[in-house]
């Protein structure tokens, strides 16, 4: 077995022990600092930022807080370091996502901010400039990764959801009951995949480019599928919203087209399935990630079932047949899925 994919069956064991640390007194205790903390300080935005997965996980989050009710907006931690920094002129919760807690535009952002600035940061690594310097740490529990991110990307993900949900007095025991069946269904993804996964294989063909299309939360995974793409088999993928989807890219459908389209049930399961039927129509194929029980009889859709009811927790686990797939499609073509040969796990050059 190949160490992506070790990474790839240890994440139910990862959410396990997020689930296990956020259920706990330290955990609560570091939820709490980041209640009173805006209780104290009354912020006038909140902002989520990273780079790569972290960014992408700062989208997600920032869809749930504004659902719950709690104002936020994301920035990529770059664009935010050379072209946005005066918007921390305001008194700000700026919530930093970080895996390694060592990426680069992250360091460099510590070292700017103003005393209106409360940093929160949400990592993985214990020991690291973002533990050290952030006001508040609220760390991940996936344990050591090595590869491209699986296991951190959920587990951060999870994380930031946790804020949420405890920030709006909802991360309650039905919420944590959810997280327990969303670990027992990753069990179950990864223990059946081998029964789906080849057919996938031989559906898709030869991928060359792939398009990965979903809206709202979804749209983090989406991104984070592309950049699996990218980093663990050389293939062009591009994460995009599937409302602008519709406003030009939809001209390049034709036979030949590749795409996966995540649509769980929810405001945009419809305009999601239509999509899907319309790219089938084209020529075009669709790996469907879904939990809604439509039938498909188009050749050209090949529909995943996720074991799932909440449209959140659904982003969280509908990443999972998508790292199993660019595992095995990196098999076919000769060479382990996930190691880098041009940068590095942990980005600390600009």
């Amino acid at each position: 077995m190949n160490k992506f994919l070790e990474e790839i069956l240890d994440q139910p064991e990862a959410l396990k022990r997020t689930l296990r640390y956020y259920t706990s007194s330290a955990g609560m205790a570091s939820l709490e600092k980041v209640k009173k903390a805006m209780s104290d300080h009354q912020f006038e935005q909140i902002i989520f930022t990273g780079m790569g997965s972290s960014y992408f996980t700062g989208f997600a989050a920032s869809n749930l807080f504004n659902g719950l009710g709690i104002p936020s907006f994301v920035v990529n931690a770059s664009e935010l370091l050379h072209y946005n920094l005066s918007l921390l002129k305001k008194k700000t919760l700026l919530i930093c996502f970080s895996q390694s807690g060592e990426s680069f535009e992250i360091r460099e952002l510590l070292e700017r901010l103003s005393s209106n600035t409360v940093c929160v940061g949400i990592l993985n690594i214990e020991d690291s400039t973002l533990a050290l310097k952030a006001d508040i740490a609220l760390y991940s529990k996936s344990g050591v990764e090595e590869m491209t991110s699986t296991k951190t990307f959920i587990t951060t993900k999870l994380v930031a959801y946790i804020l949420g949900w405890y920030l709006s007095g909802k991360w309650d025991k039905p919420r944590q009951t959810q997280i327990k069946k969303l670990i027992y269904a990753c069990y179950k993804m990864l223990e059946h995949y081998p029964s789906y996964i080849g057919d996938v294989l031989r559906f898709l063909g030869d991928i060359h480019a792939i398009q990965i299309i979903a809206r709202g939360a979804c749209f983090a995974s989406a991104c984070q599928s592309a950049l699996m793409f990218k980093e663990a088999n050389k293939i062009a993928g591009t994460g995009i919203l599937g409302g602008e989807f519709r406003h030009g890219p939809m001209e390049m459908v034709q036979e030949g087209f590749q795409s996966i389209l995540f649509a769980p049930m929810g405001k945009t399961y419809s305009q999601s399935i239509k999509m899907a039927e319309d790219i089938a129509r084209f020529g075009g194929k669709v790996l469907l990630l879904t939990n809604g029980d439509k039938n498909f009889d188009d050749a050209n859709i090949f529909p995943i079932q996720i074991d799932c009811d909440d449209e959140y927790i659904f982003s969280i686990l509908s990443v999972i047949p998508v790292q199993i797939l660019i595992d095995e499609y990196a098999k076919v073509r000769g060479y382990e899925a996930g190691s880098f040969s041009r940068g590095a796990k942990v980005t600390v050059v600009e």
